[in-house]
């Protein structure tokens, strides 16, 4: 067992003393060693309930001959930290979540991990954690929270930041803003829509790094905690086979993801986040890869926000297995690769069905033919922008429009909520990215304010940040090059027409390449906003959205 290197031998006994101090028996010290990863804590609803995940991950691995350790991970909460300060924290915690578990994994020599997050940046620090560490390893979500009825809408976390922006113009009262707010998150569990978190949790599953339910099971379903059981069940099996990570995070699984991330119309942040995995695992991905997957994968889902249904009505559908088995009707998912469950995908989904074409269209009926996610280029992003193509309503696919130039999120907001937007304008936010931010803030605020005011159909926003997988509307993110290292949406004027052209992948300024590189040799980088303490140094190493934002 790897964990011999830790407490097998005379020269160990200092070790297994260390051991017996903490209670360990000497038929628990050995058995395999089991590092549980719990980012549960009191600030996420998506975490407050992990405790209870990790005690069913504990039972498991018990149950099933071996000894869990638990130990604790960070976690930000990306609406908490929404408009402020704090967002900037956000996707950089994300190294810092892969660096720790790395730490604390290899530090201790674990026969094998389970990694419990499940909101945003956690979900992504932790596979990139399990492909370093590469020991066997699974990953059980905490699960997405409820969707309810209220007035004969269901309510999410969006539904309350929309309703400030329609409160700003009339549209409703304090007291209507009140009542979203009491009734729109009703419990624990990641953010009902297809969001971010629950983007990365149905990836997971589709990588083969969780098991099948992993992206879809409400959070307050006893099924979840079966789940996280046969989680702790399953690591030993894998422990016993000797199958890892890098045994499952292979190209073709990365390949399976891009297709369901297109046919579920995934969060943008998929952008982001499946590249650092894939860094990790040595294999391949850019913005070409993905725009080619993209053009092939029909588009089956619309969930919250480019539709009516939430994560709940996916999960009674037939969840992601049905999902990735429609996808073969087309050979668009690799069948023969191996997964957590011990089986191969094609064995995972042999039993897989839909349950209601409402919620999961079919290949031959699709929403649209091409993905939810679409890569822009042209001479505002040279490099690529990204935007969720599935919740753009179909008169802002084209847009032409005079630009309205922000240098900060903060000016953007406040232009925003005081009316100063008017329609058919293209909000450029810019100096948001990665180092420029730094942090490349997600900016629910601005597009959740203008879809609230109703201007979503309207009005275009390009930033080199980033936005949340709860915008909808035409919210193009991950300019790059990003304003500051020198990338040409530095270069946009206040009134500077901008062409916008989804279905061709164009984004432009229509301003000749005369003129941009007249106004770059006159244009200075500005002072970094934050030079210290770890964003700081994040904003030293950082690299481009385009390649994911790794740490160089």
């Amino acid at each position: 067992m790897k964990s011999d290197i830790v407490k097998k031998g005379i020269e160990r006994a200092p070790h297994r003393a260390l051991f017996k101090a903490m209670g360990y028996t000497d038929e628990e010290i050995n058995r395999p060693l089991i590092g549980v990863v719990n980012s549960k804590s009191e600030i996420v609803p998506g975490h407050i309930h992990l405790d209870k995940i990790a005690e069913a991950v504990k039972a498991g691995i018990r149950m099933a001959g071996g000894t869990p350790i638990e130990f604790g991970a960070i976690g930000v909460c990306d609406g908490i930290a929404m408009g402020h300060v704090g967002m900037k924290y956000s996707l950089a915690t994300r190294e810092l979540i892969a660096d720790s578990c790395e730490a604390m994994g290899l530090a201790h020599n674990f026969d094998g991990m389970v990694f419990i997050p499940n909101c945003d940046k956690i979900v992504p620090g932790m596979l990139m954690a399990a492909r370093r560490i590469n020991v066997p390893s699974v990953v059980i979500s905490g699960g997405p929270m409820l969707s309810v009825k209220r007035n004969g809408n269901y309510l999410d976390f969006n539904s309350v930041m929309e309703a400030v922006g329609a409160y700003k113009v009339g549209k409703m009262t304090e007291e209507e803003v009140g009542d979203f707010e009491n009734h729109a998150c009703p419990g624990c569990g990641s953010c009902s829509g297809m969001f971010t978190a629950n983007s990365m949790n149905c990836l997971t599953e589709v990588l083969g790094m969780g098991l099948p339910g992993n992206g879809t099971i409400p959070a307050v379903y006893a099924e979840r905690i079966r789940l996280a059981k046969m989680a702790g069940m399953k690591v030993m099996e894998l422990v016993e086979k000797d199958i890892k990570p890098s045994d499952i995070l292979t190209p073709e699984a990365f390949e399976n993801a891009l297709a369901v991330d297109m046919a579920l119309g995934c969060s943008t942040n998929s952008v982001l986040h499946l590249p650092a995995i894939a860094n990790e695992a040595g294999v391949e991905m850019n913005l070409d890869i993905i725009n080619e997957i993209s053009g092939k994968v029909p588009n089956l889902c619309k969930l919250a926000p480019a539709g009516p249904h939430h994560v709940q009505d996916l999960y009674m559908a037939g969840g992601v297995q049905a999902v990735m088995k429609e996808l073969t009707k087309k050979d668009l998912i690799h069948k023969d690769l191996i997964t957590v469950t011990g089986k191969t995908v094609g064995e995972n989904i042999e039993k897989a069905q839909v349950t209601d074409r409402g919620v999961i269209k079919s290949v031959e009926e699709p929403y649209s033919q091409t993905g939810g996610i679409a890569i822009l280029k042209g001479n505002i992003a040279p490099d690529g922008a990204v935007v969720k193509r599935s919740a753009v309503a179909p008169e802002m696919l084209s847009h032409r429009g005079p630009a309205r130039v922000f240098d900060t999120e903060d000016a953007a907001i406040q232009a925003i909520y005081s009316g100063k937007i008017n329609k058919g304008d293209v909000v450029i936010i810019r100096y948001e990215g990665p180092k420029g931010g730094p942090g490349m803030r997600e900016m629910l605020g601005p597009t959740s304010a203008i879809a609230g005011m109703g201007l979503d159909k309207d009005v275009a926003l390009i930033t080199d940040g980033r936005f949340s997988g709860a915008s909808r509307g035409a919210s193009i993110g991950h300019v790059s090059p990003e304003a500051m290292e020198g990338g040409p949406i530095a270069a946009i004027r206040e009134g500077d027409i901008i062409s916008i052209d989804i279905p061709n992948g164009k984004l432009n300024a229509e301003i000749s390449d005369e003129e941009i590189k007249a106004r770059m040799a006159e244009w200075k980088a500005p002072q970094p906003k934050i030079t210290g303490g770890y964003l700081g140094r994040y904003a030293r190493l950082v690299s481009s959205a385009s390649t994911g934002a790794v740490l160089k």
